[in-house]
């Protein structure tokens, strides 16, 4: 039972930052414009890091690589887009996504805390 949570725990995880920086890299200019439009600096180098943070740490959670590392990077980048994109709180759907970035940045402190788990790249207990 442990297995299948700790699998569950990082695909469900896991998944919304894949998602986002496959979104990303196959819609790059569109996401740099983007960026732009919201006074983001450096847009064009800027849509590098968010894809290598969403997709390369997305993918790097769900197989449990340096999870604790990997989940610590991903809870300050929800923190820090949570204020720096859903901070308009008269939109409720801006409230619902900052309290959902708030949300998973505590899921992501848990594997800070606790790892991975097994099975997983990180896991070295042979279980």
């Amino acid at each position: 039972m442990d297995k299948a949570l700790h699998i569950a725990a990082r695909l469900l995880m896991s998944q919304i930052f894949i998602i986002a920086g496959f979104g990303k890299l196959t819609g790059y200019s569109g996401t740099a414009g983007y960026f732009a439009s919201m006074g983001l600096p450096m847009p064009n180098l800027l849509v590098p890091l968010v894809i290598l943070i969403e997709l390369g740490g997305g993918l790097a959670l769900l197989f449990g690589f340096k999870a604790r590392w990997v989940a610590a990077v991903l809870a300050l980048f929800s923190l820090g887009t949570a204020l720096v994109a859903h901070t308009n709180f008269a939109d409720q759907m801006q409230m619902i996504n900052f309290m959902k970035n708030l949300a998973m940045a505590g899921g992501f402190l848990m594997f800070v805390r606790y790892g991975a788990g097994a099975p997983s790249i990180d896991d070295n207990t042979g279980k």
